[in-house]
C-alpha cells in the first residue's frame, strides 16, 4: 500500500536506479503489475511462497513488490547457498514459484526434483548463457509481455506475511 501511495503521489519521480537501468515510480509499478498478473495467470497468488534467487537488481525489487501485490510471500534466497542448502530452503519455505538469475540454473536444476512443490520459474537475464529449458523457466521479458499493467485487485490484509531467511 505504501509503495502504491508513492506511485500515485509522484509517478514521474525516479524510484530506482541500478547500473544503467532507471525506472520512475509509474514504470516500476507497471512492471511489478505485469509480473504480478503473470504470477496470477500461473495460479500463484495469496499465501503462496515465491522465492527470489538473484543478485541485487531492479528485477529483484520488482519481484518482491509483485509477490506482495498478489498477496504472496516473497522469500529471499542467498546466492551463496550450495545445493543441499538450497534443497533445505526451497523445501522448508514451501516454494511454489521462483524468480531467479539465469546464472543459477545449474543449481536450480540440481534441486528441483527434490522439491516437488516448486512448479513455476521466471528467469532474470544476467548475461550468462545457461539453458533455461532444463527447468522450464520463463524469461522475464516473456513473463511480463502482454500482461496487464493494471494493479491486481486484492483486499490487503494485516495478516499477509514476509519471510526472511538468513545465511
Amino acid at each position: 500500500d505504501l509503495f502504491e501511495r508513492a506511485v500515485d503521489a509522484v509517478p514521474d519521480r525516479t524510484a530506482v536506479v541500478c547500473g544503467d537501468r532507471s525506472l520512475t515510480f509509474a514504470e516500476f509499478d507497471a512492471e511489478a503489475n505485469r509480473l504480478a498478473n503473470h504470477l496470477l495467470a500461473e495460479d500463484v497468488g495469496t499465501g503462496d511462497h515465491i522465492g527470489i534467487y538473484a543478485q541485487n537488481s531492479v528485477e529483484w525489487l520488482i519481484a518482491m513488490v509483485a509477490a506482495f501485490k498478489v498477496r504472496g510471500v516473497p522469500i529471499n534466497i542467498n546466492f551463496r547457498y550450495v545445493v543441499d542448502e538450497l534443497v533445505y530452503l526451497f523445501d522448508n519455505a514451501d516454494l511454489v514459484a521462483l524468480v531467479h538469475d539465469r546464472g543459477y540454473l545449474d543449481r536450480i536444476e540440481a534441486v528441483t526434483e527434490r522439491v516437488p512443490g516448486l512448479r513455476h520459474f521466471v528467469m532474470i537475464e544476467d548475461g550468462t548463457d545457461a539453458d533455461p529449458t532444463a527447468v522450464g523457466s520463463v524469461p522475464w521479458a516473456d513473463a511480463i509481455s502482454g500482461m496487464s499493467a493494471q494493479r491486481p485487485q486484492f483486499e490487503r490484509s494485516g495478516d499477509d506475511l514476509s519471510v526472511l531467511y538468513t545465511g
